[in-house]
């Protein structure tokens, strides 16, 4: 990871600043939900920080724009997994759940999902499981798993997208094809 630079020595994130309020609106656009929105511009705009644009950008503000995009996209694909994972739930049950304060019953259920879960992914290769649960549980960047694994990004997300195949197919979660 680069050292971050100065906005008047990184032109895409000069341009980024710029354009902040446009790529707020697409980004609520996508998202549906204001703060989310502002959260998922405010990782793009570190995110731009941290890193070196490839080169040869001819327009900034769309290759900005492309960034909030996929950062969009992943937040929604991590709350469609999580909801498949474990089902829509009554308001207040996940909190319960989430604390450990549940009842005896939502303790067990929530258990049972975390055992199945690890089960199925267990039968995936390690380096997937682990890509998966860096970037999914632990929450790093696709971009920090590949470097803590010694492996390009489009590996990173295709062990992903493989576990994420393998936990909707799993029979134990009631999820298979």
């Amino acid at each position: 990871m680069t050292a971050p630079q100065s906005p008047s020595t990184h032109p895409v994130v000069a341009d980024f600043i710029a354009h902040r309020p446009l790529l707020k609106r697409a980004a609520w656009r996508w998202m549906g939900d204001r703060d989310l929105a502002d959260d998922v511009v405010q990782e793009a705009y570190m995110k731009l920080m941290q890193s070196t644009p490839p080169p040869g950008v001819q327009q900034p503000v769309a290759y900005c724009m492309r960034v909030v995009k996929h950062l969009c996209i992943d937040h929604l694909r991590r709350r469609q997994t999580e909801r498949q994972l474990i089902g829509e739930e009554d308001e207040g049950e996940g909190q319960d759940l989430e604390a450990g304060t549940g009842t005896p019953e939502h303790q067990a259920m929530g258990r049972q999902l975390l055992q199945c879960v690890d089960r199925c992914l267990r039968g995936l290769p390690a380096r997937t499981r682990q890509a998966f649960v860096l970037h999914r549980v632990h929450g790093h960047t696709q971009q920090e798993v590949a470097q803590r694994l010694d492996v390009s990004t489009t590996l990173v997300n295709a062990m992903v997208q493989d576990a994420l195949r393998a936990l909707t197919r799993c029979p134990e979660l009631g999820r298979s094809n």
